[in-house]
């Protein structure tokens, strides 16, 4: 039994007219509370699936940022590698024109005390 069917029975002896009026109102807020029931599950369900909907965007971001994470980290050591060799080269390059430099100075020092000695020995 409904509560508008209880509401016109209990005030009934007011008078058909009030009890017909409250009960009708009873009718009235169970409707919009079962309207509103219905409204709810439905938010409900729209909510649910927006938020499935966000957690699919959240995973593709995720893989995104991973693919992109995995590429920068390619680059960085394909940069590292090129960085150590020019490095190895440099370093070769300048040993080289050490080797070239102190075997200059030592033909001069050479060059400088031969004549020295024959200039000290006539």
């Amino acid at each position: 039994m409904g509560y508008a069917l209880k509401l016109y029975e209990a005030f009934q002896d007011l008078g058909k007219d009030k009890a017909t009026i409250l009960a009708e109102f009873a009718e009235y807020v169970e409707s919009r509370k079962a309207a509103t029931s219905q409204e709810l599950k439905e938010a409900e369900l729209r909510l649910q699936k927006e938020i499935e909907g966000v957690r699919l965007e959240v995973e593709q971001v995720r893989k995104e940022l991973k693919e992109t994470e995995l590429g920068l980290q390619k680059e960085i050591e394909g940069v590292r590698l090129g960085l150590q060799k020019e490095i190895e080269k440099t370093r070769a390059d300048i040993l080289k024109w050490m080797f070239i430099f102190w075997a200059s100075q030592l033909a001069t020092w050479t060059g400088i005390l031969i004549g020295a000695l024959k200039w000290l020995l006539h």
